[in-house]
């Protein structure tokens, strides 16, 4: 493998408040607590044993968890361990996404195992459990429900409305079936274990856990699909202060307004309530109105003790949303660092007054590393037209303008003649107006019109040129379609699925050695 790294500040695909997280832009530090940095896990450790831990109930629900699941010693050595006082996690999360949804997901998880890897080296004493938070009760059913392999789009059609975790898994079948065909032969280990995940659960969010479970088990990380009612029932006095106090859209709307002023766009929406109520093949906004408490689009209807009666009654009916999600994992998790990509990390940073209301400890923010995985075939393709790996980062038209610049045997660059222009037509001016100062208007709109008559020759003999190099710019814009689809990230459309065929569990040890969450970056690994 040949490994290279680029800077974030170097990646025009990613947004300003990613980049300017990254590279540890001083404007954005009243907004978060702790640097990323390994030192500071000691001052983390510290402050994170002032707030509650609900150990026992963590470990419980583990435990039912994983008690329906292939046994894997190393995650059940894990779950054991969170039992111990000095025992903390390094969380990520996300929705459970159909075969683990775009690259990036694994990338997500690779991480927090490296970073836990890397804190146990660190600190002997401490144990540090990489786990993944499992979105079950999210309800964006389009955005979990496709994937895209070996440039098709696979997609499940479920049918059914509310939570995507609480899906029907035989649903699942039509798509096993396509997939089948898809991974063909070659794929028919990495097929059985999905075939087997998919089907031996009867909901999509124990399937989804499942198949986390069967890919990464072995690593030790720890898939916790956080619904369960004994985990929601710890979380009861921060939903009743939502419902009754409703404090979250206001601090997180002042956060958004002090982001703002410095120059960065606000992320998720607060609400004035911000939780979900959850039925079968339900999942609506509650809102307030009056003395009441109602959920939209049904007809349920609560005064101010009969909603508390059923939060206390029935815990799991209430689900926080985007803005309240953080504090719910962070509540029930005796967590360090939250390890997320650039998106996440933007609306993370809007809550840091939030945790504080609600008295819950706010952890370390870690960018995750980023990676493009570049297959033998697209390397040497590469090599052959010349080009290297970062510049496909640019937008396709640079790209091509770029690539005939360099391949022309002929100067196809006006700059020089612009200039010229520009200098006769400042003598000109200067004879003008000390002749006539009402002459130069009438010299500059002439010195534009010369200019624009050159700008248009200059893109006639690039087109010119561009029609002699047609085969390799279609073969150049091939490539970058292939890696950048839309211009958009390889980790963002691709699945890992197509990597792991060729390389095994090697590529996941390829992504462990080399994706350092403490050093972020973009890393180019080719093969």
């Amino acid at each position: 493998m040949n490994i290279s790294r680029i800077p974030f500040d170097r990646i025009p695909q990613l947004s300003r408040i990613d980049v300017a997280y990254a590279t540890g832009n001083e404007a954005l530090r009243p907004f978060y607590e702790y640097q990323p940095d390994l030192k500071q896990f000691a001052r983390v450790i510290a402050r994170r044993r002032q707030f509650p831990f609900y150990r026992s109930e963590l470990v419980e629900a583990l435990r039912t968890q994983y008690s329906n699941l292939p046994p894997i010693p190393e995650v059940q050595r894990q779950v054991e361990l969170l039992s111990l006082p000095d025992t903390f996690t390094i969380a990520t999360a996300h929705q459970p996404c159909l075969l683990t949804g775009p690259l990036y997901v694994v990338y997500k998880i690779v991480n927090v195992i490296r970073l836990a890897a890397q804190l146990a080296q660190a600190y002997p004493h401490c144990h540090f459990v990489p786990i993944f938070v499992s979105g079950s009760e999210d309800h964006d059913f389009e955005e979990i429900n496709k994937v895209r392999l070996f440039g098709k789009t696979l997609e499940w059609h479920s049918g059914w409305r509310g939570a995507v975790g609480a899906m029907p898994a035989y649903t699942l079948q039509p798509l096993l079936e396509e997939l089948r065909l898809v991974l063909g032969e070659a794929g028919d280990n990495a097929f059985e274990q999905i075939r087997l995940a998919y089907s031996a659960h009867d909901t999509y969010g124990k399937a989804a856990l499942d198949l986390l479970h069967r890919f990464f088990g072995a690593y030790g990380l720890v898939v916790l699909d956080a619904s369960v009612p004994a985990l929601k029932r710890l979380f009861v006095p921060a939903i009743e202060r939502e419902l009754l106090q409703r404090p979250s859209q206001k601090l997180v709307s002042q956060a958004q307004q002090s982001l703002q002023a410095i120059g960065f766009s606000p992320q998720a929406h607060a609400r004035d309530i911000n939780l979900f109520y959850l039925q079968e093949g339900l999942r609506e906004r509650i809102v307030r109105e009056g003395n009441q408490f109602k959920v939209l689009n049904t007809d349920l209807c609560f005064n101010e003790a009969q909603i508390l009666a059923e939060l206390h009654a029935h815990p799991e009916r209430f689900s926080p949303n985007v803005v309240m999600r953080p504090l719910y994992q962070e509540t029930i998790l005796p967590n360090l660092a939250y390890t997320g990509g650039g998106g996440e990390i933007a609306y993370w940073l809007e809550r840091k007054s939030q945790f504080a209301y609600f008295g819950v400890h706010y952890p370390m923010l870690v960018r995750r590393s980023s990676a493009w995985w570049l297959d033998e075939g697209g390397r040497k393709r590469m090599a052959k037209l010349g080009i290297r790996p970062e510049q496909l980062f640019e937008d396709v038209e640079t790209l091509v303008k770029q690539y005939v610049a360099a391949n022309t045997t002929y100067e196809i660059d006006l700059a020089a003649e612009r200039a010229q222009i520009i200098s006769v037509f400042e003598q000109v001016l200067s004879k003008a107006a000390a002749v006539d100062p009402t002459l130069e208007k009438a010299v500059l709109a002439e010195q534009t019109r010369q200019l624009n008559a050159l700008e248009a020759l200059e893109a006639k003999i690039l087109r010119a040129e561009k029609q002699k190099q047609d085969t390799a710019l279609q073969q150049l814009r091939n490539l970058k379609e292939k890696y950048f689809p839309g211009n958009g990230l390889q980790e963002r459309h691709d699945n890992f699925l197509p990597l792991y065929l060729r390389h095994g569990h090697t590529f996941f040890d390829t992504l462990l050695e080399y994706l350092d969450p403490l050093t972020p970056s973009f890393v180019v690994i080719e093969e």
